[in-house]
């Protein structure tokens, strides 16, 4: 459809950008931009962006893990998932890296699932969802240490993902969002899965 909504990206002149908290993972950025022949303000948190990993078996279960996310003072069921805060690092070298770091598998087939942007209107975050089959045990496990330390993993049927995600039981966004989408695009046996190199969509270029 010519008229569907979708995201716009926008070139704006920025006079200022200072960091003005330099924190361990990410920072707190003000930029002065103009908007509408005005000069705006605005902070954020500038992160590097991340990549998750919605890992599927040939039953369709999904691997979750627990994890303690201290701000929501919360043991949350993940998927997959960590920082490009290597430079230079391809995405889905990161994805491998991250299964086999935090679940100690390899998979056979990687597709990217969607990518999107977790919280405009506080930070540049960008996460791009990969869908990994084909799973297999990685030859040495990982020694994992401080909150991955003690992560609990589990198996899933996707519908019961699903169904949990709707009555609120799980709420972590990349679990949320790619449960929903693996679900639908599913129904249309897998047509919507995007090859693994698929570059970064325009509207969510920024500093990727």
């Amino acid at each position: 459809m010519s008229d569907a909504p979708r995201d716009e990206p926008v070139d704006l002149s920025v006079s200022r950008s200072d960091v003005v908290f330099a924190g361990k993972i990410w920072d707190v950025r003000s930029e002065t931009f103009d908007y509408n022949g005005k000069d705006t303000l605005r902070e954020f948190v500038d992160h590097p962006g991340a990549v998750a990993v919605l890992a599927i078996d040939d039953d369709d279960r999904v691997l979750l893990i627990q994890q303690y996310r201290h701000p929501v003072r919360s043991r949350e069921w993940e998927i997959p998932a960590g920082l490009l805060d290597i430079s230079g690092e391809d995405f889905l070298v990161a994805a491998q890296r991250e299964l086999a770091e935090e679940v100690d598998l390899r998979a056979d087939t990687w597709n990217v699932l969607l990518d999107y942007a977790t919280t405009p209107g506080g930070n540049n975050e960008l996460i791009r969802i990969y869908v990994a089959r084909g799973l297999h045990a990685t030859d040495t496990p990982f020694d994992r240490e401080d909150e991955e330390a003690d992560m609990q993993v589990r198996w899933v049927p996707l519908d019961e993902v699903v169904a949990a995600v709707l009555d609120g039981t799980l709420q972590n966004p990349s679990l949320v969002i790619s449960s929903l989408a693996a679900y639908r695009s599913r129904v249309d046996g897998w047509a919507s899965l995007k090859p693994a190199d698929e570059p970064w969509p325009e509207w969510l270029r920024l500093h990727k």
